[in-house]
């Protein structure tokens, strides 16, 4: 039987979405470079595990026997986002990930006409922000006929993992971009917008995120802004190794996530929906062990993909109890 590969599975990440696959009854192999957490977690969801590091080609080879897809949960994804999926082109496996960096969205749409040729699946962003904001990008587009611009902001709640904060800073983009007809265009930094997510604007400002490719894949929209509203220590500073392993349950069930997506039309009529959501890394979780079900149990097609265009626009509120409102 093929197989469910979670790579990195004994990261902060990682460990929730192997449970959550576990629970479902997926057919799993964890995987990582740390043999002593991957025993441990392995033995609790009752699953084998394989142990091999990214600079050993061969060794990635062989592991992938018996795989159909890889959700890589290893981040900084700029040092294993690249081996994975050439690996998994070569290999006929479906590649997936929970990456929030540009980086990895620009790398699939390099590799799309490799991996078509190969009949692979690329699919960055399986769980997290990309799948939350380009569904929500999608069902408000779909509220009108002629959507012409749309900008789309995240309420960041509660803390970041210790591999989020890592991730974070090692792949921040020294450009603040926007898409502009169809191109990625520098904007001036420090630009900020009122957006409403349902209790009253508030400020929120721009930042370069990879809902700029995929949002603009999956609708076809050539003008987009990507914007944060933060609240509580979502951006930690100091010396980020030491910082926890990530938010606790209790911390998470404290701290939801809100989204918003206001969309103008040609004529300059305005819609706007608005999602809420669990906490991040909640979703993130759940929604990845989710898309690897899914893919595992057929529904892929080779190439660079979106969760939104994948699984359809109602895909996020399939996850935990996310909700979207139009208002």
């Amino acid at each position: 039987m093929k197989k469910l590969m979670i790579y990195g599975a004994s990261g902060y990440t990682g460990r929730m979405v192997a449970q959550h696959a576990a629970t479902a009854g997926t057919p799993l192999i964890l995987a990582g470079r740390n043999e002593a957490a991957l025993a441990a977690l392995a033995a609790s969801c009752e699953v084998p595990y394989r142990v091999f590091a990214l600079d050993d080609l061969a060794a990635i080879e062989r592991s992938l026997d018996g795989v159909a897809v890889l959700l890589n949960c290893a981040g900084p994804f700029a040092r294993t986002a690249e081996v994975l999926m050439r690996a998994c082109i070569r290999h006929g496996v479906h590649y997936l990930d929970v990456a929030a960096e540009l980086d990895s969205y620009r790398l699939a749409e390099v590799l799309d006409a490799e991996a078509k040729a190969a009949g692979v699946m690329l699919l960055p962003g399986s769980g997290g922000s990309v799948a939350m904001l380009g569904c929500l990008a999608g069902h408000t587009a779909a509220r009108v006929t002629n959507p012409a611009r749309i900008k789309v902001a995240m309420h960041v709640s509660g803390g970041l993992s210790r591999g989020s904060a890592v991730s974070a800073m090692g792949s921040v983009t020294a450009e603040t971009l926007v898409r502009n007809a169809g191109a990625l265009v520098a904007q001036p930094p420090g630009v900020i917008r009122q957006l409403d997510f349902g209790d009253g604007a508030v400020d929120c400002f721009q930042v370069t995120l990879p809902d700029l490719i995929t949002i603009w894949r999956a609708t076809g929209i050539a003008d987009i802004e990507t914007l944060v509203h933060v609240t509580g220590n979502g951006f930690p500073q100091g010396d980020l190794s030491a910082l926890p392993d990530g938010p606790s349950e209790q911390e998470r069930l404290a701290h939801r996530y809100q989204a918003v997506a206001e969309v103008t039309t040609s004529d300059g009529a305005v819609v706007r929906s608005v999602l809420d959501t669990v906490n991040g890394y909640t979703f993130t979780a759940i929604a990845a062990a989710e898309a690897g079900r899914r893919v595992l149990a057929g529904e892929h097609r080779p190439g660079f993909q979106t969760p939104a265009q994948l699984f359809g626009n109602g895909f996020a509120e399939t996850i935990a109890d996310t909700t979207i409102i139009n208002t």
